[in-house]
């Protein structure tokens, strides 16, 4: 018998937050089975629990999207955390992900990672490119603080600032436009469109990937992280703010983002929401 679970993460309310799906034992799945879960639950992320390389690190984590295995991602990274703290580990605990080991500190309700990995500047997709892929005039399009740029953590994504929350929210993917960015960058994870408004008080952002059959993710931590190192970057200080996602999808998202140097600390809470077992 293989159980599963489910967390509702960047929330403490169910239906909120972005949905995940946690098998903590999945030693006995076969391989090939493993992308065929994560299809079936059809959340942007499943992942998969393993005992570590490391005898002095806490679980060995395998992340998939309903089309490919990923390196990393930031929810799943945080929803997994809390799953491990309610199964009795942490609350300091070290994952291995593709990407390397990663340090989170969790409790059964919430949990927070950071990141040290290294920010890649992959690509400068144009305004023309990228308002084509949000279905946005270019005028809506902000580049006083950065143009248009693809960037990485770990997975990447291409990040715009928007001139207002109404152009957040008029934001509609185009994925005839999606396939164009695609085939010209490749390696781009399908183009993946993390565009944000950055008001008085918060971050509100919006996250697409069509492509990966991901309309709208309600809550994308590996891009925060990214954007907040992006930022720090830019502006040569460290960031720390809040950012407001899935507002648009009726699924708020809270999202914690502060720098330090070059790590990036990503929090927030995790509810759980469904259990059960495969029956494989």
């Amino acid at each position: 018998m293989t159980r599963y679970q489910t967390f509702d993460v960047f929330t403490d309310t169910p239906f909120g937050g972005n949905p995940l799906a946690v098998v903590p034992d999945a030693t006995t799945l076969p391989e090939d089975a493993l992308q065929k879960i994560a299809a079936e639950f059809n959340y942007s992320e499943t992942t998969f629990i393993y005992p570590p390389a490391d005898p002095a690190h806490t679980a060995r984590v395998r992340i998939f999207t309903p089309t490919m295995e990923v390196p990393f991602a930031g929810h799943p990274t945080i929803g997994t955390a809390v799953a491990l703290a309610r199964m009795g580990h942490g609350p300091d605990m070290v994952l291995e992900l593709g990407i390397g080991p990663i340090h989170t500190h969790a409790t059964p309700d919430a949990a927070r990672f950071t990141t040290s990995a290294p920010l890649e500047t992959l690509a400068h997709p144009t305004v023309d490119e990228v308002g084509a892929a949000l279905t946005l005039p270019t005028e809506q399009i902000e580049t006083t603080s950065h143009a248009p740029v693809m960037a990485t953590l770990g997975l990447p994504f291409t990040f715009t600032e928007l001139t207002s929350r109404a152009a957040l929210s008029a934001a509609t993917p185009d994925i005839a436009a999606f396939r164009v960015g695609n085939a010209k960058y490749p390696g781009a994870l399908d183009f993946a469109q993390f565009c944000y408004w950055r008001g008085p008080d918060a971050i509100h952002a919006r996250m697409f990937a069509p492509l990966d059959n991901i309309p709208e993710d309600p809550a994308t931590g590996s891009a925060s992280a990214t954007l907040g190192a992006l930022l720090a970057r830019i502006h040569g200080t460290d960031q720390s703010f809040t950012l407001w996602q899935g507002e648009d999808m009726g699924r708020p998202s809270r999202i914690g983002v502060a720098t330090d140097g070059t790590a990036v600390t990503i929090s927030g809470a995790a509810c759980p929401m469904m259990q059960g077992e495969l029956l494989l």
